[in-house]
């Protein structure tokens, strides 16, 4: 039987991002969404909430989202699914990228097993998502959408109340804004949302009074 889809939110590393498990609330199958840094600490929490990890899930190609991918990878032997292969230059740069901002941490450069397309679906538990491919932060950033829960997962196109950076290499800001406007906001005001750091939200508040948005 499929249950209800269980969200648990752990923040990792210095960049604080939202490393995001998503499992089946019945059979406890799930996924991996982003594992930034902090392995151990996801390894606990997938253990705490007693998780049958199917694979991981990358949005996109920056170090605080993929920097935990590979050691993630070993410990459970499962698959990195994602992101488009548009951030295949930024999954190979992840140990450049660490010696830039000083991180200390053991950081691999990634090679997903699977890269994905817009329009391509994912399944963990009996529960589906959409794929949508959304640049403008990275090349290559994904959001991972379920229809039936009403419910995204949109790495760091959007925040509660701001928008992803676009001042980073392969980012956009008209891009970007396209991709929110274009292909988020459609799916509706009800549609609910975890982003890649701090809160998430709901995508109607957000078309009403996020100041980048009008």
């Amino acid at each position: 039987m499929t249950g209800t889809i269980q969200g648990v939110i752990v923040p990792v590393t210095a960049f604080q991002q939202n490393c995001t498990l998503i499992y089946d609330s019945e059979s406890k199958h799930g996924v991996v969404i982003d594992p930034g840094g902090d392995v151990p600490v996801i390894l606990d929490a997938i253990k705490e909430h007693a998780m049958v990890v199917d694979a991981i899930w990358l949005t996109h190609g920056h170090i605080d989202h993929a920097g935990g991918a590979m050691d993630l990878k070993d410990q459970l032997g499962v698959d990195i699914i994602g992101p488009h292969k548009d951030d295949k230059g930024l999954l190979e740069a992840l140990e450049d990228q660490a010696k830039m901002f000083g991180i200390t941490d053991a950081v691999r450069n990634v090679t997903p097993d699977r890269w994905l397309s817009e329009g391509d679906r994912l399944a963990f538990g009996g529960h589906e998502f959409e794929v949508l491919h959304c640049p403008g932060h990275a090349p290559g950033h994904v959001v991972f959408y379920n229809r039936a829960a009403a419910f995204a997962h949109v790495g760091d196109v959007l925040f509660r109340g701001s928008i992803g950076r676009t001042d980073l290499p392969g980012g956009d800001h008209a891009t970007l804004i396209a991709s929110i406007k274009d292909k988020l906001l459609p799916l509706g005001d009800h549609i609910g949302f975890v982003c890649g750091h701090g809160p998430g939200g709901r995508f109607g508040e957000e078309r009403q009074t996020n100041p980048f948005l009008n």
